[in-house]
């Protein structure tokens, strides 16, 4: 397939999405780096480093962004925690402009959903607050005694509960393809457009896909409202090997993404491997960006 097939197509699905981009500005890239807190999960959990210690580590490797998984955050984190790492991220250059919590969305009508939209609720104001304009959520798993189609239904309806909150805050949701529900990227389209808000979209995970990987992140660019990346994908012949983040950006800019692309290390030496692996996610980030 042509650049020039390939942009054509990216904009008709755009367009689709109601999220086209110019045609004179289109295929034309503007990405920003981060790193995904979770890379340090097991510093964070041994309170080995702290949330300004990533931030830190975000400097050093030229990062824009911190996505700031809030896992080790207290659960109730007071103004205090909150405008203290804000103020940090601030003087250092570097924007929290990103959350991510858990959720799952496939609950039927009732108080188990009401919950779940309580804490997508008490997360936006949190997000609010640090300044952030994006929440990664979950889709979750399809119930026992459901199926398919009934589950992807109530994950519609709790995403447009919980994101006529968000938008009222300025606060997008991204609902993540992380299995279950989000499987597969045509459910995942059609969850997020039943939401029918401009402020529900996808965290597109690109090594999140098990198979058909290069076509379902096709079809996830035209609503995606934020981008992690891995060190490694599935490949065509169905293994997990090395990431090819020069042909993903390459995706983005002429499917019209223009945002943050954050990197979520799942290996085991973080310290170690996130800087170097941030520092090629930089200069890749500068590259195709105009």
């Amino acid at each position: 397939m042509t650049a020039m097939t390939r942009r054509t197509l990216f904009q008709a699905a755009a367009a689709a999405a109601g999220l086209g981009a110019p045609a004179e500005t289109a295929g034309k890239g503007h990405f920003r780096s981060a790193i995904c807190a979770y890379s340090y999960r097991d510093q964070l959990a041994k309170k080995q480093m702290t949330y300004e210690d990533i931030i830190r580590v975000c400097v050093e490797t030229g990062a824009d962004g911190m996505d700031t998984t809030v896992y080790w955050m207290p659960p109730e984190p007071t103004d205090e925690f909150l405008f203290s790492l804000k103020r940090f991220a601030y003087r250092n250059g570097v924007w929290i402009y990103s959350i991510a919590i858990r959720t799952d969305m496939c609950r039927p009508a009732g108080e188990a959903r009401d919950r779940e939209v309580a804490t997508v609720r008490k997360w936006v104001d949190i997000a609010a607050k640090l300044g952030a304009s994006h929440i990664r959520v979950f889709g979750g798993q399809v119930p026992k005694g459901a199926t398919e189609d009934q589950a992807a239904v109530w994950a519609s309806e709790t995403l447009r509960r919980a994101v006529e909150y968000a938008g009222q805050k300025g606060v997008f949701l991204g609902l993540e393809n992380h299995g279950g529900i989000t499987d597969k990227a045509e459910r995942i389209v059609q969850i997020v457009k039943a939401a029918g808000s401009p402020w529900a979209g996808i965290n597109l995970d690109t090594g999140n896909f098990r198979s058909d990987v290069w076509r379902q992140i096709a079809l996830c660019i035209p609503y995606a409202v934020n981008v992690q990346v891995k060190v490694e994908m599935v490949q065509e012949n169905g293994k997990r090997g090395p990431g090819d983040w020069e042909r993903v950006i390459r995706m983005l800019a002429e499917g019209g993404y223009r945002g943050y692309l954050a990197l979520e290390y799942e290996g085991k030496n973080a310290v170690e491997d996130v800087p170097q692996h941030m520092r090629k996610l930089t200069a890749l980030v500068r590259k195709y960006s105009r």
